[in-house]
Formats: C-alpha cells, structure tokens, sequence
C-alpha cells in the first residue's frame, strides 16, 4: 500500500530541510526524500557564510530573518548549527560607492547592523588587508558563518520530531498526476501518495522538474573552495571578507584555515552534469584565488595550500530563485535555483514555502518576487549595483 502524506518534499539539502521542517510544525504530515542522505551535495559543501549584504530589501530581511535563527538555533530548532559570529566586511570600488552606501541605509532600515568604514578603519579592523584601492566599505559585526551540514542535520531531525517521514536513499522516479493534480510521486520503493510536491532538488532542480513535465532554467554548475593554513603571526580567526573589487570572498576555518572563493559571474559557465562531475579542486584555481586572496590580505601570500573540493551551485540567469508553484494549480511547487547564496536565507525560505503552500493570505515574506513567470515577463529580480549577483 502506497504511503500518504499531505506534502511531499525532494531534497534534503537546507532549503528542503527547513521547509519539512515549518510544514510539520503547521500540522501537515510530510515526507522529506532525498536520492542520497541528507546534507549531501551543495548543502553539506557550503561555504555557510551568514551576511545580510542585499540590495532589495525582501532578500535582505529574509537573510536577517535567518542570522537570528542561527544565532539562537538551538532554542529554535533544536542542536547545533556551529555559529561563530566572525564579522564580515565588503569591499567595493569606487565606481560602486553610492551602490554600497545606499544599500548599507536599506539594510539599516530593515533592522540589520551595518556600517560603513573608511579605509583606515577598516585597517584598524582588520589588521594586514590592503586599501588602497578601496574608498569605502561596508561593516556587519553579526554576520560570520555556521557548519552546513550540522544545520541541515538539526532541521531535518527536528522535522522527525515534529512526526515527518525523513527518507534517505530514495530516489523519485516520476511525479504522479490525475487531470492536471499532482496525486504523488514514484520511488523505487512504491508509490507515496500526496496532493502536494515540493522541488528542493538544488542542483537537481531541473531534472526533477522534468519528472513534472516541466522545465526550468536553473543549470547546475561547478564551484571549488580553497582552503589555505594561515601563517605564523597570522593565526587568529579573521572577518568574512567580501572583495568584489577581486572577485573572491573568503573566511576563517577552525582555528587556522582560511577558506578562499569567488564571486565571479563566470562561474556560472561551468555547467555539468551533477551526477557526473569532478569533486576535486583544481590546480589552477589553488593559484588563481591565492593570488586574489595575497592581494588583499599579503601575508597569505605566505600560506600553506591545503587542498579544496569543487561542489555545485545552482544558477539561474539572475541568479535568484524559484519559489512558485508550476504550473499554477497544479500543486507542483519549485523551490531552488538559489546561485549559491541560498544557506543564509534557509531558515526565511522554510517560512516562505510553509506560508505558500498552506495559503496564508498575508505571508511574512512574499514569494511573487521569486515567481516563476518573471522571465516570460522579462522582469528578472535586479540588484542595484555591479556585483549584483551576490543578490
């Protein structure tokens, strides 16, 4: 006999998680599947930066919204998240400026710490960066990161909890519907039964989609991480770093790593199949961000490389999601396309889709501005400045 439930959600990465999670604890039965164990792929890879550096104020009250979750994650959740409250900078060029001051007063009307610093005092800040390129920068003294897989682990346990189904190494073969309703989904275990579907596959967004007969622009692309031993004199923890100036973005790990990145555009180029790709670091990117990172921050130019790994993110051509049922009243809803800043904005996104799909008229965040229809529209979500793509 067929398992039933009132919502199915595929994808136990962080957005799939939390949203069992908010579903369950309104009272709906839920079934959380995922092809692998929960926490595997791009989830359990995040660099887990915790910013609130937006430039439209939904993102950015979202990724508030998230901050406080992970800052009091055990009261709320249940378990670790592994938090730690580093600070975080961005820097900028001149040319983005206005863009950064006027995007610091919209964080600051939505209730978010944020500063603007002078080049000096940036440098009182953070000890050993070079300015002399910057005019300006940005300052979050809450921001810092958390460990992914932990988070997701404590979602998906406190889903269980709350009476979900948490099904791992059960893979979805096919969405079920009768006269254009979804009825459930196929697994190679037998059939669940449900009037609801929820599309968390992250990287896998549109391959599952298609099990729906429905396509979506969402690419899976490959992504590495760097990881670089801080030398002597240099072992202390340090801020995010957002350098858009270089392109790159980098963090502490532990007691003495500092994991190294990019925020390039470009990376969106790199389009694999995400079943069949390769998970190991590249050479060439090892030198290429050691050298953006000994750019700014000189004496990483003496650092030790300890490896990396190359993970997935999932992109779409603004590079924000797709929150949106498709096609309406079909109850096929997608939930991905996050273009690697997604984890921050986990814990508002559960919200979000709990809200949507249990027709709450006044929804603490609106998913219309991540609606489906906004490429057909040619009205793609825009950030306010050049380095829109961090949202």
């Amino acid at each position: 006999m067929a398992q039933t439930c009132d919502a199915i959600v595929i994808g136990a990465g962080i957005m799939g998680a939390s949203s069992a999670f908010q579903l369950a604890k309104r009272g709906l039965t839920v079934a959380l599947l995922d092809k692998s164990y929960v926490g595997h792929g791009p989830t359990g890879q995040s660099s887990a930066i915790i910013r609130q550096h937006y430039s439209n104020e939904l993102t950015a009250r979202m990724a508030l919204y998230g901050l406080r979750v992970f800052q009091d994650f055990e009261a709320r959740v249940g378990d670790e998240c592994g938090f730690r409250q580093t600070g975080m900078v961005v820097l900028v060029e001149a040319a983005d400026r206005a863009g950064l001051e006027a995007n610091v007063a919209l964080q600051r009307a939505v209730g978010i710490s944020a500063e603007l610093l002078s080049p000096e005092a940036l440098r009182e800040l953070v000890p050993g960066l070079t300015t002399t390129d910057l005019v300006a920068a940005a300052h979050e003294p809450e921001s810092g990161y958390a460990d992914p897989y932990l988070a997701v682990s404590a979602y998906a346990q406190a889903a269980k909890r709350l009476g979900a189904s948490v099904l791992q190494n059960t893979e979805v073969t096919g969405v079920r519907f009768h006269a254009g309703k979804v009825v459930g989904v196929e697994t190679p275990g037998g059939r669940i039964d449900a009037p609801v579907v929820l599309n968390c596959g992250g990287a896998w967004g549109a391959p599952v989609a298609r099990l729906a007969g429905v396509e979506v622009p969402i690419a899976s692309c490959r992504v590495q991480v760097a990881y670089f031993r801080r030398p002597p004199g240099h072992e202390a923890p340090h801020p995010v770093v957002l350098d858009f100036i270089h392109a790159s973005y980098f963090r502490s790990e532990g007691d003495d790593l500092t994991l190294a990145g990019l925020v390039d555009p470009a990376e969106a180029d790199a389009v694999v199949d995400p079943d069949r790709y390769n998970e190991g670091v590249d050479f060439d990117f090892i030198s290429e961000v050691g050298e953006r990172l000994g750019r700014r921050y000189p004496a990483m130019e003496r650092s030790e490389s300890t490896g990396g790994y190359a993970s997935l993110y999932a992109v779409t051509p603004d590079w924000h999601p797709i929150v949106d049922e498709v096609p309406a009243g079909s109850g096929f809803y997608v939930c991905s396309g996050f273009s690697g800043h997604g984890f921050k904005l986990g814990p508002a996104v559960g919200v979000m889709v709990a809200e949507m799909l249990t027709g709450v008229s006044t929804p603490r965040f609106d998913p219309r501005f991540f609606r489906f229809s906004r490429y057909a529209e040619n009205d793609p979500v825009r950030g306010q400045y050049e380095y829109s793509i961090a949202g």
